[in-house]
């Protein structure tokens, strides 16, 4: 995670002082907020990265000595087939529409839409046949 951290922490220091310069060469508030922005949220995402790589072990991607076999194993739990991504995708795009042309029926629709599938999404393997019985 310390390499992760290096890499946005050295972005979001970029960003810092390319606002500084394109502010002071440009007198354009825009670019210049958006710059200063993206160096935040990136400052904000390298921060986090610290943050864990300091409190947990490190990884075998961290370390030089590490073998490959070391980094074998179960990664995670993905899910093989499922529609709600494609779903919230569009509910997501329903809002934006709304959004948009300000279309307050379509912006309630499109909310109501993103708010049904991410508990979709969410709640996928805790229902029906994929229940697991305690």
């Amino acid at each position: 995670m310390k390499v992760e951290a290096l890499i946005f922490n050295l972005i979001a220091v970029f960003c810092i002082i390319t606002a500084a310069v394109y502010g002071v060469w440009s007198r354009e508030p825009i670019g210049t907020t958006a710059l200063i922005l993206s160096g935040g949220l990136c400052g904000l995402i390298g921060g986090f990265f610290w943050f864990v790589a300091r409190r947990i072990d490190a990884r075998p991607e961290d370390r030089k000595d590490a073998e490959i076999a070391e980094g074998a194993g179960e990664l995670g739990f993905f899910s093989p087939a499922s529609y709600w991504p494609f779903a919230l995708a569009s509910a997501a795009a329903v809002t934006g529409l709304g959004l948009a042309f300000w279309y307050d029926w379509l912006i309630l629709l499109g909310v109501v839409s993103v708010l049904v599938t991410v508990g979709g999404l969410l709640f996928e393997y805790y229902t029906g046949q994929n229940a697991q019985s305690s």
